[in-house]
């Protein structure tokens, strides 16, 4: 298949042209003298645009690939070997990588990706590191036809270890090294590199730590979890003092009145405890989604404590992915169980047409989208789209594990025999709604409900949009968890105000409302 774009990873210092063996595995991440390190580039894209990753590709050669597990192929990573041999403790001075004529049309790729600011990503020993393939010189700020491009020949290495490891590797450009591509014209370059070592005494057990999140940012994400912290106790003290002080006035009215109240129709809640407990509208799709919410939310518990004991640390390539493909698959049951059981408990019947919603209700809107996704993916050429190989992998673990877990998830829950115990009688014939102002209706109600949670959690959804369609690395996960305590506080919270509201409205659809709400 044709790359144009992935040609110009070829620069990330000449990766273009030259194809470099990389022979060590590097399993143990333990070298001697003259071993050669793995290098591999990744991805290149526009710095304006990260999720716009285009393939490493050359031209009039094949490069060696990595094997990516399933969680690097989901997160777009394409691993191919560099164009440079580094050899542990072996340092070059502006060794030549390949020599190489550009034509007049990668000239022009070239100057294009120079003015979008296009930059490249590269492994060494597992290490991530980036660069840019040029500069820009506008010579006449005021016309941009005046601009100089200018692309970069020469990146040296300055790698730092300790004892028989790689600790830490930066890259920067000899500005002085450069080749001038402004014009249409074919360009002789010779491309090069310099390698350099020195010692240092940080354990090979901290060198990921320069890709941690900075103290300074750590103290900013402290206080917003506080704020969320001051949020929630307001919150518990106004559902402390109003709410639970009605509520008791309700009660104790109610004990004491017995007689009054049934000669006499109370208003408000009371007056409609005949109509609470009747059975949802379209109660199979209620409790499907009762499953999904299930086991979305188990996902969710698995998936912290396995970032909060380390498993997710920086640049572990795919981890993250192929957890939640692995962890989905395996809690498939949870669902079924938790969907067939409600379901039961609800009076229903086709519990197998049930447990087939529940099945799609998730998966469904998801296929929708991956479909749509990953065919502009394809046709833009870039490192999102799925090769067929991962497609059908996928597919196998759904027909083979997940599909299967839920049947028998939803066979234990049909075969629970709970029952639904309604605490007081449902009357034959629903009473009706009365007539309620907008903002007690649905839409009204669902953006006050997410307000105060959104209050809570916006400083740390930031830094997560920020780590999926950004450059910034997310690594605080203590810190997300905690906000993700809070958040499910202020959620409960919230809706069961709101539910309370709703109900002494006399509206006793209130179902669907509270599912709503929640989520």
């Amino acid at each position: 298949m044709e790359r144009i774009r992935a040609c110009l990873v070829a620069v990330a210092l000449a990766s273009l042209f030259c194809v470099a063996h990389v022979r060590s595995s590097a399993s143990d991440h333990r070298y001697k003298a003259g071993d050669e390190v793995p290098l591999y580039a990744n991805k290149v894209g526009p710095f304006g645009n990260p999720t716009r990753h285009t393939v490493t590709s050359i031209f009039h050669s094949v490069p060696q690939e990595k094997k990516e597990a399933l969680g690097e192929v989901l997160n777009g990573d394409r691993l191919v070997s560099g164009p440079y041999r580094i050899d542990f403790l072996s340092e070059k001075d502006a060794e030549i990588a390949c020599k190489r004529k550009l034509s007049k049309e990668e000239v022009a790729r070239f100057r294009t990706a120079i003015s979008k600011d296009y930059y490249f990503q590269m492994y060494f020993d597992d290490l991530p590191f980036w660069g840019f393939f040029g500069k820009v010189y506008n010579v006449g700020k005021a016309d941009p036809s005046d601009c100089k491009y200018y692309l970069y020949k020469h990146p040296v290495f300055q790698i730092f270890y300790n004892k028989d490891r790689v600790i830490e590797i930066n890259v920067r450009k000899d500005t002085r090294a450069v080749v001038d591509v402004t014009g249409d014209e074919p360009v002789d370059v010779d491309f090069m590199y310099t390698v350099k070592w020195k010692e240092i005494d940080v354990p090979f057990e901290k060198r990921l730590d320069k890709y941690k999140s900075s103290s300074s940012l750590r103290q900013i994400q402290w206080f917003s979890t506080l704020n969320s912290c001051v949020t929630l106790l307001l919150l518990t003290a106004f559902l402390a003092t109003i709410l639970m002080r009605i509520l008791k006035n309700d009660f104790i009215k109610y004990a004491h009145d017995e007689e009054s109240a049934d000669q006499e129709e109370e208003p408000g809640w009371k007056s409609i405890h005949g109509d609470v407990f009747r059975y949802p509208k379209h109660k199979s799709l209620f409790a499907a989604a009762l499953g999904c919410g299930t086991q979305l939310f188990t996902i969710t518990i698995f998936i912290f404590i396995l970032a909060v004991v380390g498993v997710f640390y920086p640049y572990n390539r795919g981890t993250l992915l192929t957890a939640l493909v692995v962890i989905y698959a395996l809690t498939s049951g949870i669902a079924g169980y938790a969907a067939a059981s409600f379901y039961c408990q609800l009076e229903g019947t086709n519990w197998v047409g049930n447990l087939l919603l529940t099945g799609s209700l998730l998966c469904g809107p998801l296929f929708v989208t991956f479909c749509f996704l990953n065919t502009v993916a394809v046709a833009y050429k870039v490192t999102a789209a799925l090769p067929f190989g991962t497609i059908v992998v996928i597919f196998l673990i759904w027909a083979l594990v997940s599909s299967p877990f839920l049947v028998l998830g939803g066979i234990a829950g049909k075969d629970s025999k709970a029952e639904f115990q309604a605490p007081c009688r449902t009357t034959k014939c629903p009473r009706d709604i009365p007539p309620l102002p907008w903002y007690r209706k649905t839409l009204p109600q669902i953006a006050m409900a997410g307000l105060l949670p959104f209050s809570a959690i916006y400083i740390e959804i930031y830094y997560l949009f920020a780590s999926v369609w950004g450059h910034r690395i997310y690594t605080t996960y203590v810190i997300l968890f905690i906000v993700f305590i809070i958040l499910l506080i202020i959620t409960a919270f919230i809706t069961m105000a709101l539910t309370y509201f709703q109900l002494a409205a006399e509206d006793h659809g209130w179902w669907w409302r509270y599912v709503v709400l929640g989520s």
